[in-house]
């Protein structure tokens, strides 16, 4: 599957092997198994196999050499675990991630301080939680037909179950007391439940967590005209009389520059890289970079009440996972989407001689939608650079009267739901720095009509460039609270799908022709 060898041409070029990277190349392996396809990644491959989730890797120091690995070339910065540490002050990246050196902020905006990006095979996708909830109400993309059967697609893709905590032992009592507070008045679908989760458990009892590994299946694996080939940097994609033709790319490891030619071309890299990627091609929709949003994110922790500790038997599987992940599902009457899940540690000192039943500290998040403005965005110039020579991000973002309002609300709904489970520990919750949550969305928004709102049709096709496609994250057109991976695939599931269709016509014409 991995090779050094650069192709001249191909059919497809996808460049990034995140998840929705890794969609694209499933789908077209699936349902278009004679298209050649070339995946360029600008990180190294980290785990095996390639884009596997860095948690699956048992040697704690192995993992944080994977880590490590994924932090890109620029300076490595401090590292924040936890919230305890980012509420002390420290502009920090979590481990297998790294920051913008500048440009996250200018004056008199909030920006975004903890923007962060990874640069290894199968991308965030190797260090996410592995949530997958469905949107809801105003979240979901009302000009999609097709919504619900595109995510289950993407649930396939992913791996996604809802039972891999099930023997969690404090996990209905969670949920119980969850739902006592949230419960009332909401539909089935959007009352507390399990976080459906892109994971499985093994028969010795260990989590697996799905990365693009998962994605790419062994269809993708075995497909012997798929390469992927790491450590290169797509420069720009090559457009001619208003049609992608291929792309610029240079090996990092040997500085040597590749012309490959190709009939589509996928641009996965992340919502602040692939419009990087668009805009020093020449390719500048006028709403490229634009409607950025991210998700503000208030943290909060309670000690469950009334617990005793879990059998001394119970089995080791690599993660404090008591009280398991669960889910309170976002409704435009009560606009945020909560998680809970168990704390390895208190993210406030507790007193040495107050004892604790492990697992009984439990964290709650709650994530913000964002109001969408188009002066919410990542910018580009010739004057600035990044650390791997290509347009730097440079980012304007700004809080308003409303979305203040809302993380006010969040942060009184978040000790609510706290004192329902147990006892607050702390005085008071605590809103992360803007960017923590890394679900930055919009940059390459889809739409409907090419009325200069939106970058993409409904298939993810750029306006004005056939055969050159975008995914991720910034491809969600709506603001949306929920962890936002399992949409992006479920549109790349849709991408990649009118690609196919297009060498299945061929070969249905092809077919007509010889009879």
């Amino acid at each position: 599957m991995s090779g050094r060898q650069y192709p001249t041409a191909v059919d497809v070029v996808i460049v990034g092997s995140g998840p929705t990277g890794a969609a694209y190349a499933r789908i077209l392996s699936e349902r278009a198994p004679d298209a050649s396809i070339a995946m360029f990644e600008v990180g190294p491959t980290v785990s095996q196999p390639p884009g596997a989730h860095v948690k699956n890797i048992a040697d704690p120091a192995e993992r944080s050499r994977a880590q490590a690995a994924s932090e890109g070339p620029g300076a490595r910065g401090e590292k924040v675990a936890s919230p305890g540490a980012a509420k002390a002050g420290v502009r920090g990246a979590r481990p297998g991630t790294f920051l913008l050196e500048e440009g996250f902020a200018f004056e008199g905006e909030d920006g975004l301080p903890v923007a962060a990006m990874s640069s290894n095979v199968g991308g965030m996708a190797a260090h996410w939680t592995g949530a997958c909830p469905r949107p809801n109400d105003s979240e979901r993309i009302g000009f999609l037909p097709d919504l619900d059967e595109l995510l289950a697609e993407g649930e396939r893709l992913l791996g996604v179950t809802t039972d891999a905590f099930d023997a969690a032992p404090f996990g209905d009592l969670v949920r119980d007391r969850l739902s006592a507070a949230v419960d009332e008045g909401r539909t089935a679908a959007t009352r507390v439940q399990r976080m459906p989760l892109a994971v499985h458990r093994r028969d010795d009892g260990r989590l697996v967590w799905s990365g693009s590994d998962v994605v790419l299946g062994d269809v993708t694996r075995e497909n012997p005209r798929f390469t992927l080939i790491d450590e290169s940097l797509v420069t720009s994609v090559i457009s001619t009389d208003g049609r992608a033709t291929g792309v610029v790319v240079r090996d990092l490891r040997s500085g040597a520059e590749h012309e490959v030619r190709a009939r589509f071309v996928v641009v996965a890299a992340d919502a602040l890289r692939t419009p990087q990627l668009l805009w020093a091609s020449g390719i500048r929709p006028e709403a490229l970079g634009r409607y950025l949003n991210d998700q503000a994110q208030v943290v909060f922790a309670a000690r469950l009440r009334g617990v005793e500790p879990a059998a001394s038997d119970a089995p080791v599987t690599g993660l404090a996972e008591q009280s398991g992940v669960s889910w309170v599902p976002f409704t435009d009457s009560m606009p945020f989407h909560g998680q809970i899940m168990q704390l390895d540690a208190s993210p406030v000192p507790l007193a040495e001689d107050d004892p604790v039943v492990p697992g009984s500290i439990v964290g709650l998040g709650l994530f913000c939608a964002k109001d969408l403005r188009a002066d919410d965005r990542v910018e580009f110039d010739d004057a600035h650079r990044d650390a791997y020579g290509m347009p730097a991000p440079r980012i304007h973002y700004t809080l308003t009267a409303h979305d203040r309002e809302m993380v006010e609300r969040a942060r009184r709904e978040i000790r609510r739901l706290a004192e329902a489970i147990g006892d607050p520990v702390g005085d008071q919750p605590f809103t992360l720095p803007l960017g923590s949550s890394l679900h930055y969305q919009g940059t390459t928004r889809m739409g409907v009509a090419d009325d200069g709102t939106s970058v993409c049709d409904t298939d993810s096709q750029v306006w004005g460039v056939a055969g050159l496609y975008v995914a991720g994250n910034g491809v969600i057109p709506t603001a949306t609270a929920c962890n936002p991976t399992l949409t992006s695939v479920a549109l790349a599931v849709r991408g990649a799908r009118s690609i196919a269709a297009v060498f299945a016509r061929e070969h249905a014409d092809a077919a007509l022709s010889e009879r």
